[in-house]
């Protein structure tokens, strides 16, 4: 497949990942309701590290066998799954599932400050710092200044979310150390170390064999698990080797109307009158912050 049939695709997968994640804020809401977050958490990624590892073996391949690359699996997990799912599904125990998308779709500013000022793999150019200024504009377009209003209440709860936003930005870019493996084995890798350290944790804690969890609790984690989970994390390894790590973050900014407005509809949560011209801002954001990564590579 030549580079030029490969953009379009890899933007369409952007806005498969969009819809995927924007919709795992809805799945965290309903499964919190019955299953304690670290125990949710842990069922989360060892559901996927499973649903992942049967795929891999399927395929015909095999996991990596040295302890160096199980390390730096271990650390991915942390970044992008210990840390930041269990902070999330603590803070929707009290914030909407609304609110958690549009403080966690800062990702990108992140993962652009960090890629800027530490890792520099990545050039700053202008169009990404239109894209940054497009899709912030989007952002507080769509949320309404109602919505900002509301992030003065459960404070704790909301710098959570954004300390995992922090640590999604640097698992962004820590991601690119894999690119020699296939895209499933350091999704599964990641997710199977983070049921190894939330496990057990779990058992401790909240000694799940007590919990009732409720239909909708279970139908949510599986949902989270296979779709927002093992799927969404093969898009996303893939994407950042093709993307770059600042362009597959950029997803956040159509995460934001996505996760909102499957909050609305499930949920009865509600969406700012402005949210149509926010997405024409998030939708050029996307493209400032994707497009010309890409085109960088087809003219060298």
């Amino acid at each position: 497949m030549s580079e030029k049939t490969e953009i379009p695709t890899d933007l369409a997968l952007l806005g498969v990942l969009a819809v995927l994640w924007g919709a795992s804020y809805t799945f965290i809401k309903i499964g919190v309701e019955t299953i304690p977050p670290v125990t949710f958490i842990a069922a989360r990624t060892l559901i996927a590290g499973a649903v992942l590892l049967t795929i891999i073996r399927w395929r015909g391949l095999a996991m990596p066998a040295d302890a160096a690359t199980w390390r730096r699996f271990a650390f991915q997990a942390c970044l992008n799954s210990v840390v930041p799912f269990t902070l999330i599904a603590a803070a929707e125990r009290s914030v909407d599932a609304g609110l958690a998308t549009i403080l966690n779709s800062t990702s990108p500013i992140f993962t652009f400050l960090l890629t800027a000022l530490i890792t520099r793999h990545e050039p700053v150019t202008a169009r990404k710092l239109v894209g940054v200024g497009a899709g912030i504009v989007g952002i507080c377009l769509i949320i309404g200044t109602q919505a900002l209003g509301g992030l003065g209440h459960e404070l704790w709860a909301q710098l959570a979310i954004v300390i995992a936003t922090i640590s999604y930005a640097g698992a962004a870019i820590f991601g690119r150390g894999f690119k020699g493996l296939d895209p499933m084995i350091p999704a599964a890798g990641s997710m199977l170390c983070g049921a190894v350290i939330l496990v057990p944790l779990s058992l401790i804690v909240d000694r799940p064999w007590t919990l009732a969890p409720s239909t909708a609790s279970i139908q949510a984690l599986l949902g989270l698990s296979i779709f927002s989970t093992a799927l969404a994390f093969v898009i996303y390894f893939r994407l950042i080797h093709t993307l770059g790590s600042v362009g597959t973050t950029s997803q956040a900014y159509l995460r934001v109307p996505i996760g909102v407005g499957i909050g609305a509809v499930f949920l009865g949560e509600s969406l700012g009158p402005a949210a149509w011209l926010g997405m024409a801002f998030v939708v050029a954001g996307v493209a400032a912050m994707t497009i010309p990564a890409r085109q960088a590579r087809l003219a060298q």
